[in-house]
């Protein structure tokens, strides 16, 4: 029988006391069935997208081990590994992890490319029992010998498709290459394509799998637009919204760095405070963007598709796909970052002759027609050009000629 309450899991008093501060009382459906799995020990496969309590769903269960096997840290070799695709992801994921752990004794360390490694090194040093790390960086100290995984416990996997649709799995395979056999894996994707699945396969021990929230399932509270307009229309298209529209708090979609930062200075040209976040953004720069964007100092965030990943904040109303995803994944997990925590939430797609094919995709995907928003200015029927086949996405920077490099984080 699944528990139906925080209290009803056979979590430790410290952990129990962290979650009645958050106001956890009824664990999320992935909570619910996750954790009690990898309280016995078993592997775990979980398909689940960010917004549905996965982060708490493997972090509560780690931190319950090392709260009830203590050991002191040993320098270079933590006990737990948790993998992320990205800088923003590794952050929040290690601040959950010390917001559940507050009234517990342990050390951690979030390990990332894009600032200096000198603090990472120290904080490996005094000895953590668990690293939070993306890929590049954590292969870079593991080369220089500042991390060993040879007395590894745990090792989670998080959103194990975007880490391959950023160009990882070479990375991947070296890390784990230097796992001990023995050990406790957690893997969770969003979706689970094939390559993903043959990925598990080779990862997991007779694992539970934990299905929530598919890939084709959208968040039911989230109210779905598309807007037909031009291209050269969609800046006026934007101000018109953020005028008539009661939105309290947007994350605006576009497909490159160079359109991010165009948007935000057009914005901001128009008497409202936006910021851009992307990968050629400093850590430092990212990291206070995205805490002014959490406090409400900011309330218009441009990103892309690989600087959003790793964006969890609560209270952002609307969504705004500026330009439509390439891939119709990327979709799902764009609008998945409003309707969070029970609120509603509205999703915006502009749509130009070019992005049509890119729309039906989506639909495809989704298994629902998105309602088509016709009463603004800008509207363009949808049989004034005909669409446009779309562009096969890269995985990762590409040169001339040769294979794909991974993205560095």
């Amino acid at each position: 029988m699944k528990p139906t309450t925080f209290s009803e899991l056979r979590l430790g008093d410290a952990l129990q006391r962290a979650l009645q501060d958050e106001n956890y009382t009824i664990p999320t459906p992935v909570q619910a069935e996750a954790i009690p799995h990898l309280l016995a020990g078993r592997d775990l496969l979980g398909s689940a997208q960010t917004g549905t309590g996965k982060t708490a769903a493997f972090a509560l269960p780690i931190l319950h081990r090392i709260d009830t096997e203590r050991r002191a840290a040993v320098p270079g070799t933590p006990r737990v590994l948790v993998l992320s695709p990205t800088r923003e992801l590794a952050a929040q994921i290690g601040e959950s992890f010390q917001t559940y752990g507050r009234y517990l004794k342990f050390r951690q360390a979030v390990i990332f490319g894009g600032v200096n490694q000198h603090a990472q090194v120290r904080a490996l040093n005094r000895g953590v029992q668990i690293v939070i790390a993306t890929p590049g960086r954590l292969l870079d100290l593991m080369q220089q010998g500042h991390v060993k995984l040879s007395g590894l416990e745990t090792f989670v996997l998080d959103e194990a498709d975007r880490m391959l649709d950023l160009g990882f799995l070479p990375d991947l395979k070296r890390i784990v290459a230097g796992l001990p056999r023995k050990r406790h894996s957690l893997f969770f994707s969003a979706t689970l394509p094939p390559r993903v699945a043959q990925l598990a396969a080779g990862l997991l021990q007779n694992p539970v799998r934990v299905e929530v929230s598919p890939q084709s399932a959208t968040v039911e509270r989230i109210a779905q637009r598309v807007l037909f307009v031009q291209q050269s229309d969609k800046r006026e298209l934007l101000q018109r919204l953020l005028k008539t529209s009661e939105i309290d708090r947007a994350l605006i979609f576009t497909r490159t760095k160079r359109g991010a930062d165009r948007v935000a200075k057009q914005l901001n040209r128009g008497g409202r405070r936006a910021d851009a976040i992307h990968g050629n953004k400093s850590q430092n720069a990212r990291t206070r963007t995205l805490g002014e964007f959490r406090r409400g100092r900011v309330r218009l965030l441009v990103a892309t598709d690989l600087a959003a990943r790793g964006i969890d904040v609560d209270g952002i109303s609307h969504v705004i796909n500026y330009d439509m995803p390439l891939e119709p994944e990327s979709y799902v997990h764009r609008i998945g970052r409003t309707g969070r925590a029970g609120a509603d939430g509205v999703a915006l797609s502009f749509c130009d002759s070019s992005e049509r094919a890119c729309l039906r995709a989506i639909e495809k995907l989704i298994k629902t027609s998105i309602r088509v928003e016709a009463d603004h200015p800008f509207h363009v029927q949808t049989a004034a050009a005909p669409a446009a086949r779309p562009q096969k996405v890269r995985r990762g920077r590409r040169p001339r000629h040769g294979k794909p490099t991974r993205a560095r984080l």
